[in-house]
């Protein structure tokens, strides 16, 4: 199916007034069919060039749907991507904000800081790495009901929404990514587990096939960029007040704290 331009602008449009009315919205499959993967993508750059336009910064991708579970999870059979920009990154001791998200999940994963180009597929993703970090993403969907299927969620920028770093900075060498241990706390209780083997075997297999990917439509990785690899484990719903730390076995925690009810942390006054 060949989606006209203006079956793309209806779309992101659909999106852009999901997040402007904070109204969750149908899926946009209706407009873009259900198989073009180019069409969906457009939609998602559309949107995230309006909102860099309006002063947000990229600073990294995210890969989406690397571990079976996790597509299990939400029907889709795939990896995406998404773009990473400043206003999702959640500052080290700050709560993230959790009245402007629709339905938030949860997911734990290794993430990359580059320390070089990855523009030409002579060049080793695991030589590109500066360094690696646990982190936390919160995924989100504007769709109603998670209802989505590959181009729904590819069109809304892989269903990004927030994301937070750990403190410790550690080199690839002699880091065993295929045997991290992952556990996610939510409110001091496990509620996921897994290990980097789930993330495409290896978080660097998704962190190659990203490479080519980017590559492939014109927007290769850049020196400087973060990339979050894809989910350890099972997602998490989140809801005001939680908060959720993970830990990754060489690699160290990292902590979320979600704002209440009212706009501030459980217990403020």
């Amino acid at each position: 199916m060949l989606v006209p331009p203006d079956g793309r602008e209806a779309a992101a449009a659909r999106l852009r007034s999901a997040v402007t009315s904070h109204r969750s919205c149908a899926p946009v499959r209706d407009l873009l069919g259900t198989t073009d993967i180019e069409a969906a993508y457009a939609v998602a750059s559309a949107n995230i060039a309006e909102r860099i336009t309006a002063g947000r910064r990229r600073i990294g991708r995210k890969i989406g749907l690397t571990s079976p579970v996790v597509q299990r999870q939400l029907g889709v059979d795939r990896p995406d991507f998404g773009t990473l920009l400043d206003d999702m990154l959640v500052p080290a001791g700050t709560p993230a904000e959790h009245s402007g998200l629709f339905r938030p999940r949860a997911e734990a994963e290794v993430a990359f800081v580059l320390g070089r180009d990855l523009d030409d597929e002579s060049v080793d993703p695991r030589q590109a790495v500066a360094y690696a970090l646990a982190a936390i993403e919160i995924v989100d969907s504007r769709i109603t009901d998670w209802d989505i299927t590959i181009v729904d969620t590819i069109a809304d920028n892989a269903s990004s929404a927030l994301f937070a770093l750990g403190s410790e900075r550690v080199p690839l060498d002699g880091l065993d990514l295929p045997g991290v241990q992952m556990e996610l706390e939510l409110n001091g209780v496990t509620a996921s587990t897994g290990t980097g083997e789930a993330c495409l075997g290896d978080p660097l297999n998704a962190l190659a096939w990203l490479a080519a990917t980017a590559r492939d439509i014109g927007e290769p990785l850049r020196a400087g960029e973060i990339v979050l690899s894809g989910a350890l484990g099972p997602m998490v719903d989140v809801g005001p007040g939680d908060r959720l730390t993970a830990r990754l076995t060489g690699l160290g925690v990292v902590d979320v704290q979600f704002t209440g009810i009212n706009g501030g942390t459980l217990g403020d006054d």
